[in-house]
């Protein structure tokens, strides 16, 4: 039997070792926080011993980068293996990874990879989900990519395949609404149509981030969000409701209070739309 993936609403950040010993006294007024699945995929050792701390102050969600579940070759068996352990013993939220592949039978790119949005590319990214939901015994989350590129071959539009994908493997959704940003400046699509296109009802995460502006904008994790991306994040919590939001910063780590007075606005923006926040 599958474990669904539970509505939470809350405000959480990662979890970077500059901020460890905030987190491992429970001191940081936060719901929850995210880890990289892949960082603790082993048996032993301090960085599990941490995760396993930090777990008895905040639940936790695991998200992944290397799942490749756009892989044409499917999903390794021994990965979605060491997967299932991690989160028997760290009970997350929920298991969440990426809409993208990364890999091929013999070469890791270790980047998130775009996919051609086609009915093939659907039917192996849907076979794949099951594979990793059955594997593990619960409803996964994907995240929408950011993208520099499209392919000829298209035969729909991201969000349509998104929502085919949502509706065939019943997996719910991470909306990433800085990706949406970055993506539709790169490709001219309009940002508040593609959010209003997706089945918000399977939306239980956000992600919001900093990106590199330019003639291509890269997104890059390493910066304050944006104001027009926390005008997006505004409209769409608006559509939304309750869902666990969560501030991304993986490159020029801030000091933990800096994290934090963004997360503050997101509660105010969030209590703005209309969306029930605790104090």
């Amino acid at each position: 039997m599958r474990q669904d993936a539970q509505t939470f609403s809350g405000f959480g950040l990662g979890l970077r070792r500059e901020h460890y010993a905030d987190f491992l006294a429970g001191a940081a007024p936060v719901d929850f926080v995210e880890v990289i699945s892949e960082n603790f995929m082993v048996d032993g050792g301090r960085p599990l011993a941490v995760l396993e701390q930090v777990r008895a102050h905040y639940p936790v969600i695991l998200h992944g980068v290397s799942m490749s579940i756009g892989s044409a070759d499917g999903l390794r068996q021994d990965y979605l293996a060491r997967l299932r352990a991690l989160a028997d013993r760290i009970e997350p939220l929920w298991v969440s990874d990426h809409l993208c592949w990364t890999r091929t039978s013999a070469h890791n790119s270790h980047d998130l990879l775009p996919l051609p949005y086609t009915q093939e590319a659907l039917n192996v990214v849907c076979d794949n989900i099951d594979r990793a939901q059955n594997a593990l015994g619960r409803t996964m989350l994907f995240e929408n990519p950011s993208s520099y590129l499209t392919f000829p071959e298209d035969e729909m539009a991201e969000w349509e395949f998104i929502a085919a994908m949502a509706r065939r493997t019943g997996c719910a959704l991470l909306l990433d609404v800085n990706n949406v940003y970055v993506s539709s400046r790169n490709h001219g699509f309009d940002a508040d149509a593609y959010i209003a296109a997706l089945p918000h009802d399977r939306v239980r995460q956000v992600h919001l981030a900093g990106h590199t502006p330019g003639e291509i904008v890269i997104d890059t994790h390493d910066r304050a969000v944006c104001d027009e991306v926390w005008a997006l994040y505004g409209r769409t919590m608006t559509v939304l409701g309750p869902v666990a939001t969560m501030i991304e910063r993986d490159g020029d780590i801030p000091p933990l209070p800096e994290l934090l007075a963004e997360l503050d606005l997101a509660r105010s923006l969030a209590g703005k739309a209309g969306v029930a926040v605790a104090a």
